[in-house]
């Protein structure tokens, strides 16, 4: 990878949340989406290989987006509301992932990183939902 590359990624990591608490658009919550969805994939694609590490660190990566997003929901959105349930369930796997730690068999961590990836799945299509009605 470029170093560009890991630099925009790494202040588009940083910049997403903060642009969530001051109001974000369609727009950035399908960014956030999207972000979390790479994270997710990234995850479950390590603990194939065997390294808890990455499968701990982008777990809590995946939390993170899902928090902010959270925060960014229009409250009113039907959309946005059917995405909650799947990203309060992304988070609470991600918990278990953390709590395991980076000291346990990969495969113990994996189940849950799964889970969570799947959820993060159900919710980015609720997100798609959300920009599609235009709110």
């Amino acid at each position: 990878m470029s170093r560009t590359f890991i630099t925009c990624a790494f202040l588009l990591g940083l910049l997403l949340p903060v642009q969530a608490a001051m109001g974000a658009t369609v727009k950035d919550i399908q960014a956030q989406g999207t972000a979390m969805i790479k994270d997710a994939e990234d995850m479950v694609a390590h603990g194939g290989m065997g390294d808890t590490k990455a499968i701990v660190h982008h777990c809590g990566e995946v939390s993170r987006h899902a928090e902010a997003i959270l925060k960014a929901l229009p409250p009113s959105d039907p959309h946005g509301k059917e995405a909650q349930p799947h990203l309060l369930e992304a988070i609470k796997h991600c918990r278990r992932v953390a709590e395991l730690g980076d000291k346990v068999d990969p495969g113990a961590s994996l189940n849950p990183a799964i889970k969570a990836r799947t959820a993060a799945r159900e919710a980015v299509k609720h997100l798609a939902a959300l920009r599609e009605s235009g709110a």
